[in-house]
């Protein structure tokens, strides 16, 4: 790991924990030539799964796209970073936990479509809004209306 004041390479770990529900670990490190002390993350990576696309395209599964995604959905929301956290775990764990290789898109898509609905039904409908690529205004009316049944 390379020290982000100086630039070392060489450091040791003075604490480690397990992090979000052991998904990561978090290392507390110091740099054995600045002693600048800093905070790294390990996790799983999720190599191989590829999401494929309603046009047959295959990509690369990402986790960061997915919150990155979510995040958009909820933002200006009163949702704690902490929660769309947990909420994208969840989605990748049952994702992974389901699929060895490959991942409809739709599957995904849906998947995130619920977990936002029992969130937070502005961040399900901008979601929805997005995935379901609504072309009219009835589209998004007829959407919202399911909220209320």
């Amino acid at each position: 790991m390379r020290c982000p004041k100086c630039g070392c390479q060489e450091d040791k770990v003075i604490d480690s924990r397990s992090s979000r529900e052991g998904a990561t670990i978090r290392r507390r490190r110091e740099c054995l030539s600045c002693q600048n002390r800093y905070t790294t993350y390990e996790e799983i990576e999720h190599e191989g799964l590829v999401v494929v696309k309603r046009d047959g395209r295959r990509e690369e599964f990402s986790r960061e796209k997915l919150l990155s995604g979510v995040k958009k959905a909820c933002q200006k929301r009163p949702i704690s970073p902490k929660v769309i956290e947990e909420l994208v775990d969840k989605i990748v764990e049952e994702i992974v936990e389901k699929y060895d290789r490959e991942v409809p898109g739709i599957d995904l898509g849906e998947r995130v479509m619920n977990a936002l609905r029992g969130l937070d039904d502005v961040a399900y409908v901008r979601f929805a809004s997005v995935y379901r690529r609504f072309q009219e205004a009835t589209e998004f009316v007829r959407e919202v209306s399911k909220l209320n049944s």
